[in-house]
């Protein structure tokens, strides 16, 4: 393995100048837009910087806030004194020892209800009121209080959902294709992806290539995770990455707190491109972003992914986890962050895999990032992906996001033994449209290493016209911290071309043309009427052919039919989606010139700096 550690500056490599902070996710650093979306600042301060809590095999504790996962135990200090204190949470009570029926009435005789007996983990789901929890927590017979998290989200049921585990059937497991991770850095591991981390290369100035945020480490271990080597045989859940023998190039481009400049990304983007045959380098992984300030093309971060794609690198970027954001009455919509806002990139959205395997069950996550895109009203995402709560490589005790968010810490019971009661320190769980974008590298790999003729506009069309179609017509979640709710409809702006799918991509022989730009994600308008509808333009797949028609890559669910020029018009008219509202539709389709309102002033502000999402990021959603 090369291991170069030096800065940007030793080399001189990167030339633009731009101060822009940016991050993994995507929250607003100013307290009045934290304010704005409530949810996301309540879920990011639960157990901020709090030390990681020690969950031994006994269950020997002795306090009611060690007894209780975090959030419970903050849950229950806020409404122990209010009328909240009746309000019913659904928990599961592990006790010290093998429970009777004596220990389900102490339950019960709180207020809680039996919901199922749950004997490997020696207890029971209930739901109880939050009132009740520090009293039962005191309880010296009861071990640890925690919720009753109905999404399991580890890389077993990501990889199911998305139908990996028919590549690996057929020998594709990423083998001599080499993927850069522009991210924290990538740790090492004590696992298999050790050996296959080819070269490491700091941008940030930190002296260091290691991943002292926590977030890369993690993000290659979805891509490249192998379980022959991670998960002795007594585990009794197998975690493994999508393609778990794909070799990891480690750009680190974001410091200790997940944050970076626009030009550490572009220099790390070039040194990808400038090592493109040396490790084989075929796909850029982006599972980052920041604002859209100004039209793509004008964007130095934009112009430096069009390069790595034109040099016939595959780049796959996150969405944005601002699907909640609702200010200006945009509902979410028109949030979608650079660079993945340009149309040659792969876009990705989260789903969530609702803990288990099967794909047919899972929902949208309310805070993946809808488009179209500020300014250039470009269709994003292009695809989805799970990206809810997934369990992957657990980067060192040192690291920021799992010492800092203790909700992100895992117990062995979820993949060496059901009585596992020990904290993992081999993996971990993040959530978000970064944990989502890995997913869609890892399936990019793999077409490579079936056909590495292939061109990124062949594997970006081929992987959206193959995507899984079938979704409800919205779905609605609400915070179990907040009480708020958000409902989600499933548009061409919040799925794209639909659900990955790697099986049917692999099955599929259907070649777009080579050249770069043909498949570029489209743009949309609007006509006369108010009605939305797409503009292929110089885009030559989409459109009007029977291989790469609108409703076979869109689905027809979001196609509506055509207005009286023939043009595909989208599900909805003249409010953009769901109840987005007259003020936020003039927001997303504004374009700041001719007297209309900026876009970015409005959803952002010109002093949008720092945007870093702890409460996605560390907690998810049920």
């Amino acid at each position: 393995m090369h291991h170069e550690t030096r800065t940007i500056a030793d080399k001189g490599e990167a030339t633009m100048c731009s101060k822009t902070r940016w991050a993994t996710a995507w929250v607003d650093s100013r307290t009045s837009k934290i304010l704005a979306v409530g949810a996301m600042l309540l879920a990011t301060t639960l157990g901020f910087g709090r030390p990681a809590q020690q969950i031994t095999r006994e269950g020997d504790v002795s306090s009611s806030r060690a007894k209780m996962s975090v959030e419970l135990s903050d849950l229950a200090e806020r409404v122990s004194h209010g009328s909240s204190a009746n309000k019913a949470v659904r928990v599961i009570v592990q006790f010290k020892q093998t429970p009777e029926e004596r220990h389900f009435a102490k339950v019960q005789g709180r207020g809680g209800r039996l919901s199922m007996r749950l004997g490997l983990v020696r207890g029971g789901a209930f739901s109880l009121p939050v009132g009740a929890l520090k009293e039962l927590a005191n309880d010296p017979e009861v071990a640890f209080i925690s919720p009753d998290r109905r999404v399991s989200g580890v890389l077993d049921n990501t990889t199911a959902a998305v139908n990996a585990g028919v590549a690996w059937a057929y020998g594709y497991d990423g083998t001599g294709i080499g993927v850069a991770v522009i991210d924290s850095g990538v740790n090492n591991t004590s696992s298999d992806l050790d050996s296959r981390v080819v070269y490491k290369q700091d941008f940030t100035g930190s002296g260091t290539t290691t991943d002292q945020y926590g977030h890369g480490t993690h993000v290659a271990g979805i891509i490249g995770l192998d379980p022959a080597h991670t998960a002795p045989s007594d585990y009794v859940r197998k975690l493994s990455g999508v393609a778990p023998k794909a070799n990891i190039v480690s750009l680190k481009v974001l410091n200790s707190y997940g944050i970076g400049t626009d030009s550490n990304v572009i220099a790390a983007i070039q040194k990808a491109i400038s090592l493109k045959s040396t490790y084989n380098i075929r796909v850029i992984n982006l599972s980052l972003g920041r604002p859209v300030f100004e039209n793509y093309a004008n964007d130095p971060l934009c112009q430096a992914v069009e390069s790595a794609w034109k040099a016939g690198i595959v780049v796959v970027a996150a969405a944005g986890n601002y699907g909640r954001y609702n200010l200006g009455g945009i509902n979410g919509y028109g949030t979608i962050t650079a660079p993945g806002n340009d149309p040659y990139v792969i876009t990705v959205g989260a789903m969530k895999s609702m803990g288990t395997p099967d794909r047919g069950d899972d929902l949208i996550a309310s805070y993946s990032s809808k488009g179209p895109s500020l300014y250039d009203h470009v269709v994003k995402p292009d695809l989805i992906a799970p990206g809810n709560q997934v369990v992957s490589l657990f980067p060192g005790t040192s690291a920021y996001l799992p010492t800092t968010f203790p909700s992100t810490l895992i117990l062995g019971s979820y993949y060496h033994c059901p009585t596992c009661t020990y904290t993992s320190t081999s993996f971990y769980m993040l959530s978000g449209t970064s944990m989502a974008t890995p997913v869609v590298s890892g399936a990019a790999a793999l077409l490579l290493q079936q056909n590495p003729n292939l061109t990124p506009d062949q594997v970006k069309a081929r992987l959206m016209k193959t995507a899984y179609k079938v979704f409800p017509r919205s779905s609605t979640v609400t915070d179990p911290l907040t009480g708020l709710s958000y409902t989600s409809q499933y548009d061409i702006f919040t799925v794209g071309a639909g659900y990955l799918d790697i099986q049917a991509a692999l099955a599929n022989n259907d070649l777009a043309p080579a050249t770069a730009g043909s498949a570029l994600s489209p743009t949309v308008a609007r006509d006369s009427s108010g009605n939305v509808y797409l503009v292929n333009g110089t885009s030559v797949i989409w459109g009007g052919s029977v291989i790469w028609g609108n409703s076979v890559i869109w689905g027809t669910s979001v196609i509506w039919g055509t207005n009286t020029v023939g043009q595909s018009v989208l599900w909805g008219s003249s409010v953009v989606w769901g109840n987005s509202t007259t003020q936020g539709y003039s927001v997303v389709w504004g374009t700041g010139t001719n007297g209309t309102v900026d876009p970015a002033s409005v959803i952002w502000g010109y002093n949008f700096g720092l945007v870093e999402g702890s409460a996605v990021l560390t907690q998810g959603e049920n």
